[in-house]
């Protein structure tokens, strides 16, 4: 019978990822709890940590008292192993954060965009980033940018945005030929998603909803614990359901037509204040000093689009995000949830996200993580 002279290298490597898996799980780790952890010998355990050190993924991060003889050495991730880049680009901004492997943000910076241009829009963030984290614009090993708009999963560019008509078809292959392959586009709505499932409310939920209510309305829907952008990228696109009672749109390409939009956008709100007196600079503030009356007729406008997603996908879980959202808190949250009880056969559970800091951007910097790890960490030996 013959042998696959490649399977000791094959196992050298998924340990070796195993352990730096925990490390970033677990924090550092002597020789000995490294074994224990991942069931290797302590000489195994030591060949694997020698090898990641050669390769400057690991090193030597502290010591822990033991009994009798010499402190153990505790070994880390190094976290300048590697760096990525997420971004969130709106039509007036453009925010950069610049996490290192262990996902540690070490700088975040916002700049105006350049005369329209996506690319060097990118680019001058990203140096603008770069320079203030001293780090050099060549360690960056992934990029992940939040727009707004449908993205086609089947190409990755943005195949339809109101907000930033000068994202389109050809964008991505330019950041590409300008920062590398390693670029992504995603919908900013997709990337709050798993921010939440990392760090916020749906944290250990697989088959969640988050809703995005404020300037635009979307969701960012995950089953099974993956993303579902649909075929074209436009899975999530509430704001143009149909509202019994709201005008169908004439023509999409149009700002703020959709139904849903309708119901809950930005104009429809500041009516909705005005009707109820509720003081504020803009919705966020009347949400915040909204009383019952006016939350409660807010929460049932939600509740229109919740239980139109509970009934189709029945995710268990709806996570209300956006500047309303946010707005609103725990306290809108419970009555958008009250409001799709009474409507819906098999309500969900309603949650406000739970992410702190920035959510798109934060999302951005997951993803990155995620391929930039797959890149460093796949191939050790």
């Amino acid at each position: 019978m013959s042998r696959n002279p490649g399977t000791p290298r094959l196992l050298r490597r998924l340990n070796d990822r195993s352990a730096l898996e925990l490390l970033l799980a677990e924090g550092p780790l002597t020789r000995a709890e490294l074994g224990e952890r991942t069931g290797l010998s302590k000489v195994t355990a030591g060949q694997l940590l020698a090898r990641l050190e050669d390769r400057g993924l690991v090193e030597v991060a502290g010591e822990r008292a033991g009994g009798r003889g010499p402190n153990a050495a505790l070994y880390g991730v190094r976290p300048s192993s590697a760096y990525v880049a997420g971004l969130e680009v709106l039509p007036e901004s453009v925010t950069v954060g610049v996490a290192d492997i262990t996902g540690r943000t070490v700088v975040e910076v916002t700049v105006n965009p350049f005369d329209g241009d996506p690319v060097r829009t990118v680019q001058a963030a990203v140096e603008r980033a770069c320079a203030v984290a001293d780090v050099s614009l060549s360690r960056l090993r992934a990029f992940v940018i939040g727009t707004r708009g449908m993205v086609d999963p089947r190409t990755g560019d943005v195949r339809f945005s109101l907000d930033l008509p000068t994202w389109h078809v050809g964008v991505l292959a330019g950041l590409r030929r300008s920062l590398g392959a390693s670029v992504t586009i995603e919908n900013d709505v997709n990337l709050v998603a798993l921010a939440e499932h990392r760090y916020g409310a749906a944290a250990g939920v697989d088959d969640f909803v988050v809703m995005w209510a404020g300037v635009g309305q979307g969701l960012g829907v995950m089953l099974g614990g993956r993303l579902h952008r649909g075929i074209t990228g436009g899975a999530g696109e509430i704001g143009w359901l149909p509202v019994p009672g709201e005008p169908l749109p004439s023509d999409v390409k149009h700002p703020n037509s959709g139904s849903f939009q309708r119901l809950v956008g930005t104009a429809a709100l500041q009516n909705l204040a005005g009707t109820y007196q509720v003081p504020g600079a803009g919705v966020p503030d009347q949400v915040r000093n909204g009383g019952d009356d006016y939350l409660d007729e807010l929460a049932d406008r939600l509740a229109v689009g919740a239980a139109a997603v509970s009934v189709v996908l029945d995710p268990g879980l709806i996570v209300l995000s956006g500047d309303i959202g946010r707005a609103g808190g725990a306290g809108l949250a419970a009555k958008v949830q009250d409001a799709v009880a009474r409507i819906c056969p098999a309500p969900p559970r309603v949650a406000a996200g739970g992410v702190p800091g920035n959510p798109v951007l934060r999302g951005a910097l997951v993803a990155a993580l995620e391929q930039a790890r797959e890149q460093v960490f796949s191939d050790t030996v």
